[in-house]
């Protein structure tokens, strides 16, 4: 009786022990064996750190016995003491505690306890001496095997685990040995040396190279070491023995680099599996990789006709329409995603992106109320500021100015970097309204409140220099080069602006080659490189650079002053054949008019 008595209230303390862990009792992620590996007829053990109708969390139903252990005075202080010290945090004295109580008492409990205190905190070498005592005390416990072997496989101890996969294997049914083969190639991809993990799994499978689960597993492990040509040779046996298995073929065209031979391999399958949608799903992606947008788009709409409510194939139909200008195929598709989900809704789902578009849709057939109508509808969350500040600008964008102002003056934004959006979206109805003094003090009163924001102080100096304060420009451009020094638009605008003002073109050029080794491929620092090379007479020079950012992007004022060094060189034809570029991009644009003035032509 006493020692019934002693169990039951060693059961009620691990019990209360689960109620004091500052951590869950399950090993951390990385330690956690992603897949159970049964015995026959045996099922997945709970989770350790979801116990169910308050049962103790750390029970182990085996068939080993428990020992009958007196909860003696010692023994209750010491698992008390071991409790609370690994609530105060210290996991080394409740480590230590419970793991010689378990060596004294033989209890298997003990033991699994102090293994789940190591793998709280991820110390994987502790939390298997533990696991190590758990199996010895229970040796037919397969949860302390699952621990176990997730264990030695992270720590890389490959020859210990090979026995028990070896046994599992042989023991199973037929029937289920294949699953169990995936189950541990899972486990083993796990491992840190991919090419030891490879070869125990060659080594595994080497009795069973009649199942396609063999060869699944195989390429996936090859995969997973980049041997490209072992996964593709697998796959095309696990194809040999199961022609219509889906997972096969993708695990082929997956291992197939070249995008053409891939691509054979998915429609040849879809010839003789036309209904495998997982297949066309991935030969869509493909063809989008490869840029065939029509033909992937064609893909999907097969997809459609067979299930026409398919909420992810209507999504990716929708975008993949957007993504080639067809507004009305894209607004046809995301308005209908959209009402499937409201019919269904699935908290998976998002539907902030599709939103979004369809307000750019309706804002660019210039329909401002229906824009605003899509972005009224995106809830609060990540996405809610930059909806609500968007519809600020497409208020002001329809005349609505003081609407638009107010609306952004009602938001409540959180944080730094949301209060910061807010007074440079303010700052920028401004802007575009032509009141730029007003929109300089507002970007000033926000350096009031956040002198060191180097993105604000950015904006502040554009904003000046289009005011004209030059002096108020420089001064926050320099302020940035402290701040970030490594920011290498702040140099490049400073450097930009002399040598657009043809001033001090010495530092000029200093400053644009700091940029330029900071981003040495940014087409608009190798513009204003062009651009001071120009000023300084240096037309080679300038030219050269200025051919390359063009290359890069054929940015309208990059146009500009690679024609202006062509008009000076006077290669004329050439410099009016880009500025009739630039104007067709952009008609309106300033700097294209104003150089054609300075230098008397016309197109």
């Amino acid at each position: 009786m006493k020692n019934a008595l002693a169990i039951v209230t060693l059961s009620v303390l691990f019990s209360t022990g689960a109620d004091l862990r500052a951590e869950p009792l399950a090993p951390a992620d990385a330690a956690q064996p992603p897949q159970f590996i049964a015995k026959e007829g045996q099922k997945p053990p709970a989770a350790a750190s979801q116990p169910a109708n308050n049962k103790p969390a750390v029970e182990d139903k085996t068939d080993d016995p428990l020992p009958s252990v007196d909860l003696t005075e010692d023994l209750l202080f010491k698992l008390l003491r071991a409790e609370l010290a690994y609530q105060r945090g210290d996991w080394q004295l409740a480590y230590v505690t419970m793991l010689v109580s378990a060596q004294e008492t033989r209890d298997p409990r003990l033991a699994r306890r102090a293994a789940e205190i190591a793998l709280s905190v991820k110390q994987t070498g502790e939390a298997l001496s533990a696991v190590r005592l758990w199996r010895e005390l229970a040796p037919h416990s397969d949860e302390a095997n699952q621990f176990y072997l997730g264990l030695v496989v992270l720590g890389e101890n490959l020859a210990e685990a090979k026995p028990i996969f070896t046994e599992r294997l042989r023991e199973v049914r037929p029937q289920a040995r294949g699953l169990l083969i995936l189950q541990i190639q899972r486990l083993l991809v796990r491992t840190k040396d991919k090419n030891a993990a490879f070869t125990l799994l060659e080594e595994l499978t080497a009795p069973y190279q009649n199942l396609v689960e063999t060869h699944i597993a195989l390429s996936q492990g090859a995969f997973a070491k980049n041997d490209l040509a072992r996964a593709r040779m697998e796959s095309k046996k696990a194809l040999e023995i199961k022609p219509d298995l889906e997972i096969a073929v993708l695990m082929l065209a997956q291992a197939t680099p070249n995008s053409v031979d891939a691509l054979h391999t998915l429609t040849a399958f879809l010839d003789k599996n036309p209904k495998s949608r997982d297949v066309r799903i991935a030969y869509a992606k493909t063809l989008i990789d490869d840029k065939q947008l029509e033909q992937a788009r064609k893909q999907f709409e097969i997809l459609l006709q067979e299930q026409p409510d398919d909420l992810t194939i209507l999504y990716a139909t929708g975008i993949l329409a957007a993504q080639m200008n067809d507004r009305e195929g894209a607004e046809k598709y995301l308005t209908t995603y959209l009402q499937k989900l409201e019919d269904n809704p699935d908290e998976e789902r998002d539907p902030v992106q599709a939103l979004l578009i369809l307000s750019q849709i309706s804002e660019d057939r210039k329909d401002f109320p229906a824009a605003l109508k899509w972005l009224a509808q995106v809830e609060p969350g990540p996405a809610y500021l930059d909806a609500q500040v968007r519809s600020a600008q497409i208020m002001a964008s329809a005349g609505d100015l003081n609407g638009a102002r107010n609306l952004l003056n009602h938001l409540k934004p959180e944080g730094q970097r949301e209060q910061i959006q807010v007074i440079v979206a303010d700052a920028q109805l401004l802007r575009d309204a032509n009141r730029v003094p007003e929109a300089l003090a507002i970007l000033s009163k926000g350096l009031e409140r956040f002198p060191e924001d180097t993105g604000l102080l950015y904006d502040y100096a554009m904003l000046a220099e289009k005011a004209g304060r030059f002096d108020l420009m420089e001064n926050a451009l320099r302020k940035i080069m402290k701040l970030a020094p490594s920011n290498q638009h702040a140099y490049n605008a400073l450097g930009y602006s002399f040598a657009e003002r043809n001033i001090h073109l010495q530092e000029a050029h200093a400053l644009i080659e700091k940029a330029s080794k900071l981003a040495p491929e940014d087409p608009f620092i190798m513009d204003s490189m062009g651009w001071v090379y120009f000023r300084l007479g240096k037309l080679r020079e300038a030219e050269d650079f200025l051919r390359r950012a063009y290359a890069i992007r054929p940015d309208v004022e990059i146009g500009v002053h690679l024609g202006e060094v062509l008009w000076v060189k006077g290669e004329k034809e050439a410099a009016q054949q880009l500025w009739r570029e630039a104007n067709q991009k952009d008609p309106q644009s300033d700097m294209l008019k104003n150089t054609l003035a300075r230098l008397r032509t016309k197109l």
